[in-house]
């Protein structure tokens, strides 16, 4: 019998992308509707993780996985990281967020790098208290424009450095979850998860 577990993201985008990378292993039982959002404010990606992952579990009191994901641009001095997808604002679009991104970029001297790092934190939390955390990783640049038309967030301006040259926005789907953060994390949260 698979593992069961509440997913603590309402993102449909996310809840996608997790399901394709661990449906195999795990039963992913959608979030209640009846739960609030959960207020991210630690500090970190692994804090923000918890606190979704612990709501659902008092929710629910069922084992809960949660997520936390953010994009680290150095020459940002790491922003916009755990405030990424409410860089442009608490109700900011993707697009909107991408726009600052660059549009902050667009003000640094020419030729600063534009390196940057997804990082991906997937937890399990049981209700007895047990946690399982794992961090998935990919380094990259940011494009100086959008390109690509599929997948969400900073996809379109993320050029994975262990690509091909696309960004993410430009890969299908089983070629973006063989190199992204979230598809690493995942992976390695299945793996943990089977030993």
């Amino acid at each position: 019998m698979r593992l069961q577990l509440v997913c603590s993201s309402a993102n449909p985008d996310k809840v996608a992308e997790i399901a394709a990378i661990v449906g195999d292993v795990v039963d992913l039982l959608p979030r209640p509707p009846s739960v609030p959002d959960v207020v991210e404010d630690a500090d970190s990606l692994e804090g923000n993780a918890r606190l979704k992952a612990l709501a659902l579990v008092q929710a629910t009191g069922l084992a809960a996985l949660a997520d936390d994901t953010g994009l680290f641009v150095d020459a940002l001095g790491g922003a916009p990281g755990v405030w990424s997808g409410r860089y442009a604002g608490e109700d900011a679009t993707y697009a909107e967020n991408r726009a600052k991104l660059l549009a902050a970029l667009a003000e640094l001297p020419g030729g600063t790098s534009r390196t940057a790092s997804f990082r991906t934190v997937a937890l399990v939390r049981w209700p007895d208290g047990r946690e399982l955390a794992v961090v998935g990783v990919c380094e990259g640049t940011i494009t100086g424009g959008e390109r690509g038309d599929v997948g969400f967030g900073y996809d379109a301006i993320f050029e994975p450095t262990d690509g091909d040259g696309r960004t993410f926005a430009e890969m299908t789907a089983a070629d973006k979850h063989a190199l992204s953060h979230r598809g690493r994390a995942f992976r390695a949260l299945v793996a943990a998860l089977r030993e």
